[in-house]
């Protein structure tokens, strides 16, 4: 399979918001973020950046918010460091698959011990 250019851009995106999310920014709203992922456009005119929090809903929404309002200053951040022509709009997402993936993992986990149950009674 071919390496696209939009596959590159990605990592090294992926590597420099997390820098910057994990050193630099300082909106006490930020809670213990991770980025997960980072989906480019062929185009590399947009990313799509996905994140996850520790914490309730709460810090889930407030990290959002944090997240959203240094759209800006990390465009900047990337095009001083990436010399790129133009530096992808960037969007922020909630990575709902951590939870899910718990979600498949506590079903599973329910279904085994269900079954050991029902081995024991026979």
């Amino acid at each position: 399979m071919e390496y696209h250019r939009s596959q590159r851009v990605a990592e090294v995106l992926h590597q420099e918001i997390s820098r910057m999310v994990q050193f630099e920014l300082k909106d006490p709203r930020l809670g213990f973020v991770t980025i997960t992922g980072i989906d480019v456009t062929t185009d590399v005119q947009f990313a799509r950046v996905y994140f996850t929090v520790v914490g309730d809903e709460d810090a889930r929404r407030d990290s959002a918010a944090a997240l959203e309002r240094a759209v800006g200053f990390i465009r900047r951040q990337l095009g001083k460091r990436l010399h790129m022509r133009t530096v992808p709009e960037l969007s922020f997402r909630y990575d709902h698959s951590l939870e899910r993936g718990n979600r498949i993992e506590e079903l599973l986990r329910s279904l085994r011990e269900e079954g050991a149950d029902g081995s024991e009674d026979s």
